[in-house]
């Protein structure tokens, strides 16, 4: 490799560098703000707030790698234009097609890593994040069994428990529900129960108990008695499917070969599965698309003593563009499988975008000309 593109390289990946570290950090500790308040009202220790913040981090990454990318691209070409080292590679006869090497290979070393979060770490961490969420939600559910208290673990739910036992046999219950229906609330009461956990769900096992079910509108009350009954406590811990795995927590393989019983237990159709596969392929190239933006938009105003806000505006604004093709054509791909090849559009675009204006940059003053006579 030549010793210029290896500078220019080296400096994109030092920038890339400090701007991934710094808009990381920044988004990470705005995520870790909120997990923690929620951690820690719940009564979680600082450790088990470090593990969900560690295993939020390989999405954080994944987000911020081609804003940080994009961000590095412009700011090396705006201080290599500035100190003019673009343009006295130019005057020895370099074309900025031939400048954009080391940009291209810039943006492919980037959306190496990229494919590694997209395919493997990501879908892992969100696995067991899901995992650990799933235990937390559990013991949450054996933490608000307190006797003698009556408590509101979610909003329509008060629950009381008299006594205790020691080998676990919960006395006296009274529970009452208006989640379902505003205008109605369930409540019962029962002699004896017990928490179990049924496919990692806790339940709660009423016996000798009576089931009330008062309606607001007709102001009628319906009374049940029940030798036994079971309900289910994943609905007061907020976690109504647990053990059930989302769409994101699945492999590649299993997204672009889904089984019915897959699809039944996400609950989501098989064109969300295969826009999910193709984009963890797509997402990368969005870097690429990123860097020659950033690279073209700047290189079209050529050298200029006023600087090359314009030009950074316009990269930005394309940027922003890219990014809502990307959001349009992901929801076109979950509603119909046969358009999945839609899901590689918007980094097409962008990388496309990306040469027009590197071909602009090519064709000479004329183009840079009519940039200076646009109003500020």
């Amino acid at each position: 490799m030549p010793k210029f593109d290896r500078y220019l390289l080296g400096q994109l990946l030092i920038l890339f560098g400090f701007f991934a570290l710094v808009l990381v950090s920044v988004y990470w500790v705005n995520r870790g703000v909120s997990l923690f308040d929620k951690l820690i009202g719940e009564g979680q220790s600082a450790m088990v707030f470090l593990e969900f913040a560690a295993l939020t981090l390989p999405n954080v990454i994944r987000l911020i790698l081609p804003i940080a990318a994009f961000a590095g691209t412009v700011y090396v070409i705006n201080r290599m234009t500035n100190e003019s080292e673009l343009v006295v590679m130019q005057a020895l006869g370099c074309s900025p097609w031939r400048l954009a090497r080391p940009v291209l290979l810039f943006g492919l070393l980037v959306a190496v890593p990229m494919a590694v979060l997209t395919h493997v770490l990501v879908p892992v961490s969100r696995s067991y994040l899901d995992q650990r969420q799933d235990e937390v939600a559990n013991d949450f559910a054996a933490r608000f069994l307190t006797e003698g208290q009556f408590l509101h673990p979610a909003r329509g739910i008060t629950f009381f428990i008299r006594e205790i036992s020691p080998n676990g046999e919960l006395r006296d219950i009274f529970l009452s529900d208006a989640r379902s229906d505003p205008g109605r609330r369930v409540t019962y009461t029962a002699k004896r129960a017990l928490l179990v956990e049924d496919g990692n769900r806790p339940k709660l096992v009423m016996f000798d108990g009576l089931a009330q079910s008062l309606d607001y509108e007709d102001k009628r009350l319906s009374t049940t008695t029940f030798a036994d009954f079971t309900y289910d406590m994943s609905a007061l811990t907020g976690r109504e499917r647990i053990g059930a795995r989302d769409i994101d927590e699945l492999s590649t393989r299993e997204l672009l070969h889904p089984s019915p019983a897959l699809l039944e237990e996400t609950g989501e159709p098989r064109a969300a599965f295969l826009y999910e596969a193709h984009a963890r392929s797509a997402e990368p190239l969005l870097a690429v698309a990123g860097a020659l933006i950033g690279y073209g938009a700047l290189m079209i105003g050529g050298f200029n003593r006023f600087g090359v806000g314009r030009q950074i505006f316009l990269a930005i604004l394309l940027l922003i563009a890219v990014n809502f093709l990307n959001n349009a054509a992901g929801d076109v791909v979950r509603r119909d499988q046969s358009l999945w090849p839609l899901t590689y559009a918007p980094p097409t675009a962008g990388i496309a975008l990306g040469a027009a204006l590197i071909w602009l940059s090519a064709r000479g003053r004329r183009w840079r000309r009519m940039l200076r006579e646009v109003p500020a």
